[in-house]
């Protein structure tokens, strides 16, 4: 049993380190033990801790303006962040829609996307599409959209339906006479069916993370498969809602992911990158046809928060994005990226338990396997991706492994997510970390059997 406390954490037989200090890619706990951030705690810290602009930032907007509710006043730097974002953004943004955390994007954008229909006269859409082995947040809706059926069981009863479809899963789903092009259009074929079978004019929206992110370990799609997407939802008049909460706002070497796909969705949802972690903030970025209905319609998105659009969140995240601009970070990402997949591929390509890594820029992904040849999952009594983390926290080095990674309940997978501001030093000490936390991990669970 942990120790006393009232906060109610995760677990609730295991009380954490306490964290008092960040400065770069550091943590420190209140024993002085130091934590080579890896993972940017779940792909948030794309700064690292402690940047002096991003804080000088937010004190400056708190010595003007702490709060001010957005039914009474609009503020400064949440237009001047909504400048930036649509100067940035995918074609055709007009709007963005400022809410407290990527959970509350999604939900916003399930919501807005629902209005749009009824607002152009379709209110009969709604249905919602996804995909198997994706995560699009913890609240009701984003759950019920979501494909991660570890989160989804408890509370199945009370999610609406939605449809699942095939994640863009190569490693395990890709056929062997299939080219990784013949692939992306066979799911494209499968989206395609699934509207047919739900039926005309019945379906809002396909939601997708652009890499997948938490549940599978940085799923990255094939050549061609989000082009195939678009052409399937405009033929049937559905909208496109891409999820970059974790893979977005720079984290692939790109500000927005999709960029590498050549499409616009119709909405875009980011957050984690969108602040770094100095204040809780995500965003809808949409189109501007979107608007334009709401805007000839009832005038107004039936939606709402307390904390939108807040000032201090907004004058955080605006910092963020003004440094990875001014300190050409995007570019960074791509270059160390490049580094970094070789560092990876040098330390694990042939290990013995790892059956594949994915992932761009500063993304990644490492899948354990019990085999390589047959590429058997370890059994989920082991916890090996606990077992990692713990091994991992012991040596001081935080990374985010996940278990259920091929369906929910097998697999197991390592995500990697280090700041833009890592150096080759520290990306070769996470690297040497993390194969030394496999290596204990997998020699635990030996050792049981």
């Amino acid at each position: 049993m942990a120790a006393a406390t009232h906060v109610l954490h995760r677990h609730l037989h295991h009380l954490p380190p306490v964290a008092v200090a960040g400065s770069g890619m550091w943590i420190t706990d209140g024993d002085g033990k130091r934590y080579l951030d890896a993972s940017g705690g779940a792909a948030v810290s794309c700064l690292g801790h402690g940047h002096p602009d991003v804080i000088a930032a937010m004190h400056a907007q708190i010595d003007r303006l702490a709060y001010a509710h957005t039914s009474f006043f609009t503020t400064e730097v949440a237009e001047q962040l909504a400048d930036r974002l649509v100067r940035t953004g995918p074609a055709g943004t007009s709007h963005v829609y400022f809410v407290s955390g990527g959970s509350e994007a999604v939900e916003a954008a399930l919501k807005m996307a629902r209005q749009y229909f009824i607002e152009t006269g379709e209110p009969h859409r709604t249905h919602f599409i996804a995909r198997r082995q994706s995560y699009h947040g913890n609240t009701l809706g984003a759950l019920a959209v979501g494909g991660n059926a570890w989160r989804r069981e408890p509370f199945a009863p009370l999610l609406m339906p939605a449809t699942h479809v095939s994640p863009c899963y190569p490693y395990r789903e890709q056929r062997e006479d299939e080219t990784p092009q013949q692939y992306g259009q066979r799911l494209a074929r499968e989206l395609d069916a699934a509207i047919e079978r739900i039926g005309p004019g019945k379906v809002i929206a396909f939601v997708a993370e652009t890499v997948g992110g938490a549940t599978a370990g940085v799923l990255t799609p094939v050549p061609g498969y989000f082009r195939a997407v678009r052409e399937v939802c405009d033929r049937h008049g559905v909208l496109l809602i891409l999820d970059e909460v974790m893979c977005g706002m720079g984290r692939t070497g790109t500000l927005h992911a999709c960029e590498q796909e050549g499409i616009a969705p119709d909405l875009l949802v980011v957050a984690k990158g969108l602040g770094g972690g100095y204040q809780p903030i995500g965003a809808v970025l949409a189109q501007s046809r979107i608007v334009d209905a709401m805007t000839a319609g009832s005038g107004y998105f039936q939606h709402g928060h307390t904390y939108l659009g807040h000032p201090v969140a907004c004058a955080a995240a605006l910092a963020v994005q003004d440094v990875i601009e001014r300190d050409g970070l995007l570019a960074r990402v791509r270059e160390q990226g490049a580094v970094f997949e070789k560092m990876l591929r040098s330390a694990f390509a042939s290990h013995p338990h790892v059956g594949d890594i994915r992932g761009r820029g500063f993304f990644w992904g490492v899948e354990l396997v019990a085999d390589r040849a047959s590429k058997a999952p370890f059994e989920p009594k082991h916890s090996l991706h606990a077992r990692v983390k713990r091994e991992a926290m012991a040596r001081g080095l935080m990374v985010y492994p996940m278990g259920g990674t091929v369906d929910g309940r097998y697999g197991d997978h390592v995500l990697l997510a280090p700041a833009f501001i890592a150096g080759e030093a520290e990306l070769s000490l996470a690297v040497e970390g993390l194969h030394a936390a496999v290596g204990a991990a997998i020699h635990s669970v030996s050792s049981q059997e």
